[in-house]
């Protein structure tokens, strides 16, 4: 059997990173791992090939040599997803989708036969018999969750890992809180499910022995949801990395409670994680209460965020516009709260109402509800009718957007992180690519765009008080061009 697995092409996000892509001579920022964990779920002898378009272009011959074609994708790859869906048609090669995209929009793709919704490890067996047999059904969704502790190591020999910046694990799916506005629990469930940390070992010996010595990325929603066996993975990475002398660093997501907990916290950085990405989502309490986020209530974030930072951890923050109770200069609220506490990446998107989700349900209840989510929060569209006047919510936005990644704010925040940070751990690897992103760096930032001043004052000022932070400096103004550019097409 010849299967080619096809991820689609990331349109210009926030997370696409597409712009920094350039100064590190990569094409795609994270690899498909849904696809290669269902790769490693189908029988060995089978011929597989994967094609990521990102990376490489989806021809007629790829989809001509296979006898199915898997797909998958995010809600943001729909586009992409309907032309590639296309494609095999014309060429007559069934296609079996599955993924978030599908899983909560299934029934907006009519010209794909065969479904999987929700994970796969709970009906992968039955499929490949069915398409052993050729009676593959229209749709395949598990009873329950599934036991994550049987999942397979991904097939990352799949994978040419030259052309990527950061490679993915996971460890964990579900997350123990419900935020109104968040999919994680409708997909995956309140109750953590995690591998064993032998599994998670195995992934990365495999990473490590392919040759991959760089950033891993932990892709669970909510890394620390289950703290004790969040524990022990710790101390199996530490193990390992004094075991192998290895120089893979790691980011991943948390809840912000992560600030509390200082053995956590130690135990990740003597682990090798560099970066965490923290709901900080609004400033606003009457907000953060309307959404059901209670861990992120009663608790001064600007100074959760310098915890994090102080115990050696860059925080990346998620932020959010457009809550009912949102006062009417929110702007002005989250400019001042971001700047105050140095989350130099910012990703700041506007409320949307994602399938499945509470929020989706309640705005549908109230007739507030537009339209479908475009799966990108950053993009200044709207999907229903918020409380303050619709223009005064996109100017406003749009406006707080190009403030904060003009160049004078966003050094400004990047200073304001190294003063409150303190890399301790294993030192970071200073590969050829981000010396090549430094030379890079100098001429496009330095010389040819705007805000050059500013990136040589940030330079010479970290070069000389603080040498040891100028890697975070550099990789930091690099990454700012990216968002700079994604604020300006708003």
């Amino acid at each position: 059997m010849k299967v080619l697995l096809v991820y689609p092409r990331d349109p210009d996000t926030f997370w696409s990173f597409r712009h920094v892509l350039g100064f590190v001579a990569k094409r795609a920022a994270f690899p498909p791992l849904g696809l290669l964990t269902v790769a490693a779920m189908l029988p060995s002898d089978w011929e597989l090939k994967l094609v990521d378009t990102n990376v490489t272009p989806l021809m007629d011959r790829d989809i001509a040599w296979a006898d199915w074609v898997m797909l998958s994708g995010m809600i943001v790859h729909k586009d992409a997803a309907h032309e590639i869906a296309q494609r095999c048609a014309a060429l007559g090669r069934p296609v079996i989708a599955g993924g978030p995209l599908f899983t909560t929009g299934h029934a907006e793709f009519p010209g794909i036969p065969h479904f999987v919704l929700g994970e796969a490890e709970g009906v992968a067996g039955e499929l490949v018999a069915d398409m052993r047999a050729g009676q593959v059904k229209r749709t395949y969704r598990a009873d329950a969750f599934p036991d994550v502790t049987r999942t397979p190591v991904p097939r990352f020999d799949l994978l040419d890992m030259r052309h990527y910046v950061t490679l993915s694990v996971q460890f964990s799916r579900g997350c123990p809180f419900d935020c109104e506005f968040c999919d994680i629990v409708a997909m995956y469930g309140r109750v953590p499910r995690t591998k064993e940390p032998g599994q998670v070992i195995a992934e990365l010996e495999a990473l490590r022995l392919a040759g991959w010595r760089d950033m891993v990325f932990i892709v669970d929603d909510n890394f620390i949801g289950h703290k004790k066996r969040v524990r022990e993975l710790l101390h199996a990475l530490v193990e390992w990395r004094a075991r192998t002398r290895h120089s893979m660093g790691f980011l991943t997501e948390a809840s912000v409670n992560l600030a509390d907990q200082d053995d956590l916290l130690d135990l990740m950085v003597r682990a090798g994680f560099r970066k965490v990405f923290v709901g900080l989502e609004t400033p606003v309490t009457e907000s953060l209460q309307e959404c059901d986020k209670v861990q992120n209530s009663k608790r001064d974030l600007v100074e959760t965020v310098h915890a994090i930072q102080d115990a050696g951890l860059e925080v990346m923050g998620g932020f959010i516009i457009g809550f009912d109770n949102d006062p009417h200069d929110i702007f002005r609220h989250q400019f001042d709260f971001i700047q105050r506490s140095g989350v130099v990446t910012a990703m700041v998107g506007l409320l949307t109402a994602l399938p499945q989700t509470r929020l989706h349900e309640r705005l549908a209840r109230d007739g507030r509800l537009l339209a479908r989510s475009i799966g990108d929060n950053t993009a200044a569209v709207l999907n229903f009718v918020p409380r303050i006047n619709r223009e005064h919510l996109l100017d406003g936005y749009r406006d707080l957007m190009r403030s904060l990644y003009a160049p004078e704010n966003y050094y400004r925040r990047v200073r304001a992180f190294l003063a409150t940070w303190r890399p301790r751990g294993p030192r970071a690897r200073l590969s050829p690519s981000d010396l090549r992103a430094f030379v890079r760096s100098l001429w496009t930032l330095g010389v040819v765009r705007s805000g050059r001043l500013a990136y040589w004052r940030l330079f010479w000022a970290t070069l000389i008080a603080e040498p040891r932070k100028l890697h975070a400096a550099m990789e930091l103004a690099i990454i700012g061009y990216h968002f700079r550019r994604v604020a300006e097409r708003l």
